[in-house]
């Protein structure tokens, strides 16, 4: 870290045994992720009710290169567990960071989109033209948010292609909602 942990504790006495914890706690962080530029946690106890016993908050504010990354964990009534709990998600949050820094992010693919080209009700199939004109057979049991009587031609749809015994096939037919 750029700059030194700041460790804040609010309606409470944080022991030093805690501040040591969250001290090795955000050196695990600095030497996981070293791009960490400053780290303030926050421990408190919101509102005290009679009726409950104490309750406790963990905020963990990290700067890292253009951005600052939060988290929160409330409501915990061990301390211990409070700060375990804040520092693993802060962790998961600077692991998803990391991978978007490096592009390791997924990018999930569409499903192709067609309109339907041909139906045949009572037989129950059809078939789909897609973008680039190719013809794909469907059956009616592979439509999702339809029934298949309510279909019509020319209707956009989303579908996953698979090899049928007579060539390829829709499964997964999505109508495309406007």
């Amino acid at each position: 870290m750029k700059i030194p942990l700041q460790i804040t504790a609010r309606n409470l006495d944080l022991a030093e045994v805690f501040k040591e914890e969250i001290q090795k706690k955000a050196e695990k962080l600095d030497k996981f992720y070293d791009q960490i530029m400053r780290c303030r946690v926050v421990v408190e106890v919101p509102h005290r009710h009679s009726r409950e016993g104490i309750l406790y908050k963990v905020h963990i504010h990290m700067t890292v290169p253009g951005t600052e990354l939060v988290v929160e964990r409330e409501m915990a009534e061990d301390l211990e567990v409070a700060i375990r709990d804040a520092f693993d998600a802060a962790r998961r949050k600077l692991e998803d960071f990391a991978r978007r820094q490096r592009g390791d992010v997924k990018q999930h693919e569409t499903l192709p989109h067609a309109r339907i080209s041909a139906l045949f009700l009572n037989k129950g199939y059809g078939f789909l033209t897609t973008l680039d004109d190719r013809e794909i057979y469907f059956h009616k049991n592979s439509i999702l948010n339809r029934d298949f009587k309510q279909l019509k031609v020319g209707m956009e749809v989303r579908f996953v292609e698979e090899q049928g015994e007579k060539g390829p096939q829709a499964s997964s037919v999505t109508v495309v909602e406007h």
